[in-house]
């Protein structure tokens, strides 16, 4: 289930997102990137749309991914509706 960003407290979503950041590992190229420019870098993302909220009520977890990941899944899943 897709969760909107703009229900999530601002302190929640921040802390969201720096797990998120911390936990990719993402590469962001020959200069280190500060914390703050990924966290800005991901809300951005989520508001265009291109990166969402998914609950899991299967394993009771938050996470963001990649929209078209998240549909792709959904078509894949044989319970989807």
């Amino acid at each position: 289930m897709i969760i909107p960003y703009t229900d999530i407290a601002d302190d929640t979503l921040n802390n969201l997102i720096e797990y998120y950041v911390l936990r990719e590992g993402t590469d962001y190229g020959e200069q280190e990137m500060p914390m703050a420019a990924k966290v800005a870098m991901v809300k951005r993302q989520l508001q265009s749309g291109e990166v969402v909220i998914v609950y899991s009520e299967l394993h009771e977890s938050v996470n963001l991914m990649p929209k078209q990941l998240f549909l792709q899944q959904q078509a894949e899943s044989p319970d989807a509706s």
